[in-house]
């Protein structure tokens, strides 16, 4: 499972105040059947739900995992989103191998009456035959679409025109 810090562990938005990260891997392993909680930093910048994991990294194979990434060292969300990566390329799966981590680029910010909004391109959706990811007409959508069409390459991949739903806070485009 993977998850951040700041949305689990965090007094912000306090989900499980007082208890510790071993207390919330201990109560994911009895409830939910989670064997191995893989613990990112941070989510990005202007997130109003406190590191949701789905706006950094998800699964898209058993031991594959995108990561946003930022390649901008100016930008706010560059060094939080390297200290995931390195977190990630130091992890492994059950078996103790090394995960594959896929880089996926992350928008150009997208701000909205002077306040940076969560947009970003790993909140996308999987279906049966098609996976749908947020576009906004800058010049890393190509390439992200690029990315999400080499995990998937059983499923056409979608852009769809999502900064409305960005503006509105809302991240997931379906």
């Amino acid at each position: 499972m993977l998850t951040t810090e700041e949305c689990l562990l965090s007094d912000v938005q306090a989900r499980n105040p007082g208890l510790s990260k071993e207390d919330v891997e201990k109560v994911l392993a009895e409830y939910l059947g989670i064997r191995k909680v893989l613990w990112l930093g941070r989510g990005i910048v202007g997130d109003d739900t406190h590191g949701h994991v789905d706006d950094i990294a998800r699964f898209v194979g058993p031991r594959t995992v995108v990561a946003a990434v930022e390649e901008d060292p100016q930008d706010a969300n560059y060094e939080l989103l390297q200290e995931n990566l390195k977190r990630l390329w130091g992890t492994t799966d059950l078996d103790g191998q090394p995960l594959e981590v896929v880089r996926l680029p992350m928008p150009e910010p997208v701000v909205f009456r002077g306040q940076r909004l969560p947009a970003s391109y790993a909140n996308f959706y999987i279906a049966t035959t098609a996976c749908w990811c947020r576009r906004s007409t800058t010049r890393h959508d190509r390439a992200a679409l690029d990315v999400l069409a080499g995990v998937f390459p059983d499923r056409q991949v979608i852009g769809i025109h999502a900064v409305d739903l960005v503006w509105g806070w809302g991240r997931c485009i379906v």
